[in-house]
């Protein structure tokens, strides 16, 4: 007896060919190879042969059966949340005509619960269970059509200038009474992973010596420890890459996108997610470091 190896199994719980995306849909193929043909319906093309993505799909017929909710004026074609290197990287090198407004993962519930973005970016832990981004923890239970993308897994740690000056070796050192550390602003997801991370170590806030002013995004918090405000900070590796700061690992995190299900078929979010199956988006999330993108675009959640 022949066995289907590892990938073959995986094509065939993943993706749909166009025989049963037609019975599936109840559909005559020759309709489904119109959609397609019309850009109307999620599929690829591998060796000259189409295939439909499961998850895409179930949310493409959900989309479809929401009617009138699905014929809303459409939120802002904007990003909200949480400030991702790769991700402000795609969205500028997709040409997918969305705009960024990057001012922490609670900001950008925010600005999604009240139509002001199209899409959050967010990386919230829930201390209790451990689990990120749970939506009926974030005030998103009610959202009747909300979809969730895993983006990436990131990993978050302790910024400090390449040359360490005082010897930074850990979470310990953050309170030492000689050690000034940044910070983000309340309701950022690495504020609050930081203040996880510091009850786990026993360490308490109101030991540490925090810099004057909260810094509003990754890029302000690694400038921050780089221009010398702060001489510590905890953010994502990609951000000290960036500024060329050194780094210590703590933490592997989930960042992920939350959107409308009617968002995720605007042409803008195709753009974005259609540049990640590119082979230069692998590269840049490789040379940027810290980044997993083996998960990403897969649906983590679908009301």
């Amino acid at each position: 007896m022949q066995h289907k190896n590892t990938e073959d199994l995986s094509l065939s719980v993943n993706y749909l060919t166009t025989s049963e995306v037609a019975d599936y849909l109840r559909l005559k193929e020759r309709k489904v190879y119109d959609l397609v043909r019309q850009g109307q319906i999620p599929c690829s093309r591998v060796t000259g042969k189409l295939l439909f993505p499961r998850q895409q799909i179930d949310l493409w017929v959900l989309n479809h059966l929401e009617g009138d909710q699905a014929q809303r004026q459409p939120p802002p074609a904007v990003v909200a949340g949480s400030q991702d290197p790769l991700l402000e990287w795609a969205i500028r090198e997709s040409r997918s005509d969305l705009a960024s407004l990057f001012h922490g993962s609670g900001d950008g519930v925010s600005r999604l619960l009240e139509g002001r973005a199209m899409v959050a970016g967010v990386h919230l832990l829930d201390p209790d269970s451990g689990q990120y981004n749970q939506p009926n923890l974030l005030g998103l239970g009610g959202v009747k059509d909300l979809v969730v993308l895993r983006w990436a897994i990131r990993r978050q740690g302790l910024l400090i200038p390449v040359d360490n000056p005082l010897g930074i070796t850990g979470l310990a050192d953050l309170a030492h009474p000689k050690i000034r550390v940044a910070h983000r602003q309340p309701g950022a997801g690495a504020a609050r992973l930081l203040t996880h991370l510091l009850s786990k170590a026993g360490i308490k806030p109101a030991s540490i010596d925090w810099a004057a002013h909260p810094s509003l995004n990754e890029d302000d918090l690694a400038l921050s420890v780089l221009q010398g405000e702060a001489d510590v900070g905890l953010g994502v590796e990609a951000a000290a890459r960036r500024q060329q700061l050194g780094f210590i690992p703590l933490y592997d995190e989930q960042f992920d996108l939350m959107m409308h299900r009617r968002s995720y078929f605007e042409p803008s979010m195709q753009a974005l997610l259609a540049f990640t199956r590119q082979p230069r988006f692998a590269q840049r999330a490789e040379a940027l470091g810290g980044y997993d993108i083996r998960q990403m675009g897969e649906v983590l959640y679908n009301a």
